[in-house]
């Protein structure tokens, strides 16, 4: 499929109600066409690893184009560059979270680049390297404790950042590292207790959400070693 035929095929699909929806979540819906997600992969699978039919896809703008770009671009392709560039256009959390999911988690770089996107005083852009480190959290199965616990400093750091998207993404990270295992578990909780004790309103509720699901009985047996 060529872009515009996408371009066409996503105008053709989109709803209205679809996108109101989305609206309600917080998601941006400036270029969006109103098409799920699940339609999104089906379309997907169906054009399989195309990277530079991706990078055609993403710089159309089009809310529905990105996402599906961040699912037919390879991994192995992909750029520091080009991912610096992508996360710079950032303008929303579902895309930052998806992209994260489908392509960034997967590169070589991913780990690295969490050092840098964290700095940087965009809102998505920070949120992209909080909402990597949850997905890293669950995903990255090779990873070790240690690689972890060094992201601690700028966990805390920045639960200070009051705004909204910054800091669901840095209690979402905070909350999955705590769930990788009961080593990671003890030392989330307690690092969850230094936050608490900072003088922000955003750090507060970081700490108290998060201390809730990690000494949860039932998240606690869930939790493997």
């Amino acid at each position: 499929m060529t872009v515009a035929e996408i371009i066409s095929y996503l105008k053709k699909n989109g709803s209205e109600y679809n996108r109101q929806g989305m609206k309600r979540y917080g998601i941006n819906v400036e270029n969006a066409f109103g098409i799920s997600v699940i339609h999104l992969r089906k379309l997907a699978k169906q054009i399989g690893k195309d990277h530079n039919l991706a990078i055609k896809l993403w710089d159309t703008g089009c809310h529905e184009a990105r996402h599906l770009a961040s699912m037919i671009a390879d991994p192995k392709l992909v750029t520091k560059s080009l991912m610096n560039k992508w996360v710079n256009d950032f303008n929303s959390w579902d895309i930052c979270d998806g992209t994260c999911s489908n392509l960034i988690r997967k590169t070589p770089f991913a780990y690295e680049k969490i050092f840098d996107w964290c700095k940087n005083k965009k809102e998505f852009v920070r949120r992209t390297a909080f909402s990597l480190i949850a997905y890293l959290a669950v995903h990255d199965k090779k990873r070790n404790d240690d690689d972890f616990i060094n992201l601690f400093e700028i966990i805390k750091k920045y639960s200070t950042d009051e705004r909204n998207f910054v800091k669901k993404a840095v209690n979402w990270s905070l909350r999955q590292i705590g769930k990788r295992s009961k080593y990671l578990n003890q030392k989330a909780i307690e690092l969850a207790n230094e936050i608490k004790l900072l003088d922000s309103k955003s750090a507060r509720w970081i700490a108290n959400n998060a201390l809730r699901e990690l000494t949860d009985a039932k998240v606690l047996a869930r939790i493997k070693n």
